[in-house]
């Protein structure tokens, strides 16, 4: 198998007109094809072997090898499918450049712009005719600015250059499609800044320029600035639509009768459904990241709103088999589904998969669910009520720790420190994944003292969030602060504490133990650079696209750490 041969791999070539994919080389000897890659017109000349390659796809931290998807993505993502997403990616950036050159900026360019990005992260969309339709829409854009003018506009090859160079330009993208799905869920709401708008199109430009390494990073970290300014944008919005998040305890355990699970991360399709089934008998019950839902009160008020089913994106081929109910996948993580609940799929929003329901919205954005409420009215749910648990077997989960609720206990949690009884805070969050490496987080939390609390946020809690740790001063020591879109309640909360004790976050008895899977992670990861916070861990693997001369500097000027053994990197942080 060509992945088998895929270590030291770095990039493709894309023909320079229409970023189609034609040739990629590899070195054999990885530590060569980082430092030395020699290129031509069109092909990656790094060693002596060619290899033909149907796709080119290093984004997320399963990439095949630990280098790059040519054959199939990891993720179920085929060649047709990823080298859409690089084309409509092209796209963008001319509509971007269209748009600065002409200064003409439109409500439906920035729309496009944002959506398409988010179209193409990783586990979103699958669907070749819907990327085509999609960019059928950005041209059409185009066409309204001046076809004339965009015929004229040359984008870079993403993937061809300097190793180091590519890199850089690879985590701006990348970045940029994380941010992308922060904003889509505001513009949801009807939550928009100016700032990161225009961000966008400058981002994008930025991406279709050559740049020096300084200039790249400073790029970069400008990117992570506005991100957490798109997070807070976020947070206004789910909090003034949904109110404050409050500590909810969620049952697991499957009611019997119809239900529909709704996955994914949008509030807002979440808030339409409950509406919607509210008097049909059907039980509503959320998937990995919408689990955090549960805190919400103008969510929670909905009595149909019954439960969490099941545990992180990667199970849910297992989870989901013979569902006896449909699910929705609001936006990531959708993997291929299996033959025995294929037909019980559902797509809305960017997210889309050939051959399955999606239901489209208004331009307002209001969507009717009664496919999927007939669906599971017709497919009955379980018979009896079901027992499920969490991966270490617990049937209770506790989420609603946002920075409100959290720093309502500020004077408590300040005085535990004062008083010693709290001596450490790990925030342990992000991504999860299917990669073996990842049960290292499970054993990280189990081995924290008592002394200490335990904050975390994304998917990367279900290796943990059903463990009962106890209480310290009344403080529970798991404090769920929701989604990978509720980074900026972390961050918030780090800053408060960092106030009340005169000091940088970097000075506090504090430490980030990041898991990461896609752009999403990428983009916060970037923003916490930003913000100057040093000495974080980072796994199960560091990111395929930075190269080593990019994970050297982040490295020596952040003290990012790739994560070893649980006791060996707990010993590191608290100087045992």
């Amino acid at each position: 198998e060509m992945s088998a041969s895929l270590v030291g791999s770095e990039m493709c070539i894309r023909d320079r007109n229409s970023c189609s994919l034609s040739i990629l080389y590899l070195e054999e000897n990885p530590q060569t094809a980082r430092q030395s890659p020699v290129f031509s017109d069109r092909f990656i000349i790094s060693g002596g072997i060619q290899y033909m390659s149907n796709m080119f796809c290093f984004q997320c931290q399963q990439t095949a090898g630990g280098s790059a998807c040519i054959n199939t993505g990891v993720c179920g993502k085929q060649p047709s499918t990823s080298n859409l997403q690089d084309e409509l990616v092209c796209e963008l950036i001319k509509l971007a450049e269209l748009s600065k050159n002409e200064n003409k900026h439109s409500a439906v360019a920035d729309r496009l712009i944002i959506d398409g990005l988010f179209t193409t992260l990783t586990n979103v969309n699958f669907d070749d005719n819907a990327i085509k339709e999609f960019m059928g829409r950005v041209k059409n854009e185009q066409n309204k600015i001046s076809r004339p003018e965009a015929e004229k506009i040359q984008v870079i090859d993403l993937w061809d250059g300097d190793t180091d160079i590519v890199s850089l330009r690879s985590t701006l993208l990348f970045g940029l499609k994380g941010m992308a799905a922060y904003a889509h869920h505001a513009m949801n709401l009807g939550y928009t800044d100016n700032e990161v708008l225009k961000w966008f199109y400058k981002g994008l430009c930025e991406v279709n320029r050559e740049h020096s390494v300084t200039e790249w990073i400073e790029l970069i970290m400008e990117l992570g600035q506005v991100n957490f300014k798109c997070m807070e944008l976020l947070d206004k919005a789910n909090t003034e639509s949904f109110g404050n998040p409050v500590p909810t305890r969620v049952n697991v355990d499957i009611k019997k009768g119809p239900f529909i699970v709704v996955s994914g991360h949008d509030l807002n399709d979440l808030s339409q459904l409950l509406e919607q089934t509210e008097k049909t008998g059907v039980n509503v019950y959320t998937h990995c990241e919408m689990l955090p839902a549960h805190g919400y009160p103008e969510l929670n008020k909905y009595h149909n709103l019954a439960g969490n089913f099941g545990t992180a994106w990667q199970s849910q081929q297992t989870e989901f088999e013979n569902i006896p109910a449909p699910v929705l996948f609001t936006t990531n993580c959708l993997m291929p589904p299996r033959p025995s609940y294929k037909d019980r799929i559902y797509t809305t929003s960017v997210v889309g998969y050939d051959g399955m329901v999606h239901i489209s919205g208004t331009r307002a954005g209001k969507k009717d669910f009664t496919p999927l409420i007939k669906h599971a009215q017709k497919l009955g749910g379980y018979e009896h009520d079901r027992s499920m648990s969490g991966i270490n077997g617990g049937h209770m989960l506790t989420t609603g720790f946002g920075h409100n609720a959290v720093l309502s206990q500020a004077g408590k949690i300040i005085d535990a420190i004062k008083a010693g009884h709290i001596k450490h805070i790990f925030l342990v969050g992000g991504c999860d994944g299917a990669h073996p490496g990842r049960n290292y987080y499970t054993e990280f939390v189990k081995q924290t003292p008592m002394d200490t609390l335990v904050l975390t946020l994304a998917c990367g809690k279900y290796r943990f969030n059903d463990l009962d740790l106890g209480e310290i001063d009344g403080i529970p020591r798991i404090l769920d602060m929701g989604q990978c879109n509720d980074s900026y309640s972390a961050i918030k909360v780090a800053l408060a504490l960092a106030d009340a004790f005169n000091c940088s976050i970097n000075d506090l008895p504090l430490t980030l133990v990041l898991s990461w899977y896609e752009q999403k992670a990428v983009c916060i990861l970037l923003t916490l650079l930003s913000l100057g916070v040093r000495n974080m861990y980072i796994g199960p693997t560091l990111p395929a696209f930075m190269s080593e001369t990019v994970v050297k500097y982040l490295v020596e000027n952040y003290k990012l750490n790739p994560i070893t053994a649980p006791e060996q990197d707990m010993d590191a942080i608290l100087k045992r």
